[in-house]
């Protein structure tokens, strides 16, 4: 890759990377289905009346909306919201790599190696050192939600390689109006009308800024340039530099929140990026082509 291309890739990473300390801010301003419903509306509009027609049949924009926007951010602002710290979320939802690579297994038939294999191993002892670090310091629902999101976020990663877009921000943007209305109406049944009604009577700069940060930079933006480097380089040149936003999630939480890294928590890291590193980036057997290069596209 080009210098000015490896720094778009790191650039993506980290503000992939911080938007996990921009959604615990949010989450001080506004109720978790709520804040993700507004971040939704806020990538969706304009932005849908500029970027054309799906390039894809609506029964996958349909899905990826369910299980990306609703289930997956869903479970995973309830989850922070819940006690789950912004750089362990960061990391634990890494995890997602191994459930990709379970229902790929079923659905697309893709038949993982024995490194493939190894990795997902690894990775599960990771989550295994999480549990036991986020047990002694933080909530178990709060754990186990995120966890959840990562197994939703496998099955919205499963139907993207079946819908197989040819303009990744073309079918983010479409993606985004999917789970605007189902999260508005979840959030006045279990927040309650009065709860969302004083977030947004509150509403201040801080927090127009977090919406604007978690749909505009980390939406838009960032799958905007991921596409871009996945149109002109291949996959495995650019996906390994996924693997830098826990990284940038945990140091940026621990500076600008003040979390603390422990011991358990960098050996969870390492499992869990090592063994990502080798689910993610070893190609399976009897994989499905797969039409174009977006189609790999990662997000956070």
């Amino acid at each position: 890759m080009r210098p000015v291309h490896t720094a778009l890739a790191v650039l993506v990473a980290a503000v992939w990377g911080f938007n996990f300390v921009v959604i615990q801010i949010g989450l001080g301003h506004f109720p978790p289905l709520l804040l993700s419903a507004l971040r939704f509306l806020a990538a969706a509009l304009p932005a849908v009346f500029f970027v054309g027609r799906p390039k894809v049949a609506w029964k996958w924009v349909l899905g990826v909306g369910a299980a990306l926007g609703i289930a997956k951010f869903g479970l995973l602002f309830t989850g922070m919201a819940a006690g789950m710290p912004a750089g362990l979320s960061s990391l634990v939802l890494q995890v997602q790599a191994v459930f990709t690579a379970a229902f790929a297994a079923v659905a697309l038939r893709e038949r993982p190696g024995r490194v493939r294999l190894a990795g997902m191993g690894v990775a599960l002892a990771g989550i295994a050192v999480a549990a036991a670090d986020s047990g002694a310091s933080g909530p178990v629902l709060g754990f186990t939600l995120v966890v959840a999101a990562a197994a939703c976020w496998g099955v919205s990663n499963v139907l993207t390689r079946k819908a197989a877009p040819p303009d990744a921000l073309n079918f983010m943007v479409w993606v985004c109006t999917v789970p605007v209305l189902p999260l508005f109406g979840l959030s006045l049944l279990l927040e309650g009308p009065e709860r969302d009604l004083a977030a947004l009577r509150g509403l201040d700069w801080s927090g127009l800024a977090v919406i604007g940060y978690v749909a505009w930079v980390s939406t838009v933006f960032g799958f905007g340039a991921w596409g871009y480097l996945l149109r002109r380089y291949p996959a495995s040149s650019v996906a390994p530099f996924s693997l830098l936003v826990p990284v940038f999630g945990m140091s940026s939480a621990a500076l600008v929140l003040g979390e603390q890294v422990s011991g358990l928590r960098w050996l969870a890291a390492l499992l869990l990026v090592g063994g990502v590193a080798l689910t993610s980036l070893t190609p399976a057997r009897g994989a499905a082509p797969v039409r174009g290069r977006t189609a790999r596209v990662i997000e956070t």
